[in-house]
């Protein structure tokens, strides 16, 4: 039997900002990677959206992010590794907090953006991450591009890793994640999210932007849930996977 965890980004609206749609999505993924007010996330959203998930059974993941409110985490500030270290644990303490008073325990850590795609080759700041995921919990998975610096920096400070692929975002040749300035980084119709991740999940293989297929291992595929059209995408990939013999689960700790 082939298993996959299936995530999502969420919990990203921040007081009267409403961003994605956490309703349509969360009850269709496993595991949930939660803004903790880097990026997007307040402390009502955070607490809003545990909840949510416990009540789900969708495992709940800091979802850390440069502190960037007003870039949203998708640049790139000049900070140092350790200022990086400090940032991120800060981030996972305030979201642990709130879990923990909902009875929930934090299953895994997840970089957003910027951080996540400078982690993915910068290994200082992949290093820095780590360690300020290890300071927290030996216990936690670090979830990072698959055959990123992100997973090395993991793995080498002890920690569990998870390698990441994506449901609804295009490839280069290279294995890299196609530039979203690019009109095709996205892929928003519902059947092609689900081909890929059926290729990924069944075969170890994406489709690379110019017909080359890439080979990819992964535990956990994200689907973003802040594009429009999620929750279909959502529903599509939960269906279809089932369809295809692929059980969606959480990675069991």
């Amino acid at each position: 039997m082939i298993a996959i965890d299936l995530n999502c980004d969420c919990g990203e609206s921040y007081g009267a900002f409403q961003v994605g749609d956490d309703e349509g999505v969360l009850p269709f993924v496993s595991s949930a990677n939660v803004a903790c007010g880097g990026h997007a996330g307040d402390p009502m959203v955070m607490r809003r959206t545990v909840r949510r998930c416990r009540e789900l059974g969708v495992a709940v993941g800091a979802h850390p992010s440069y502190p960037d409110l007003h870039g949203f985490g998708r640049r790139v500030l000049p900070l140092t590794p350790a200022e990086i270290e400090d940032w991120v644990l800060a981030q996972i303490g305030a979201l642990a907090a709130i879990a923990r008073a909902e009875g929930v325990e934090l299953s895994h850590v997840k970089p957003h953006g910027a951080l996540y795609n400078v982690a993915a080759r910068d290994s200082a700041i992949a290093a820095a991450i780590a360690r300020a995921v290890a300071a927290f919990s030996r216990e936690v998975a670090l979830v990072g591009l698959a055959g990123s610096a992100l997973i090395a920096a993991g793995s080498e400070a002890g920690l569990p890793v998870l390698a990441e692929a994506f449901a609804d975002r295009a490839y280069e040749a290279d294995g890299r994640l196609r530039d979203r300035r690019h009109a095709d980084a996205l892929i928003v119709d519902p059947a092609a999210c689900l081909a890929q991740t059926i290729s990924i999940a069944r075969d170890g293989v994406v489709i690379a932007v110019d017909g080359t297929p890439v080979p990819l291992q992964a535990d956990t595929i994200c689907l973003h849930g802040d594009t429009p059209g999620a929750a279909a995408r959502a529903a599509t990939l939960r269906q279809g996977l089932a369809a295809a013999g692929i059980t969606v689960r959480a990675p069991r700790r």
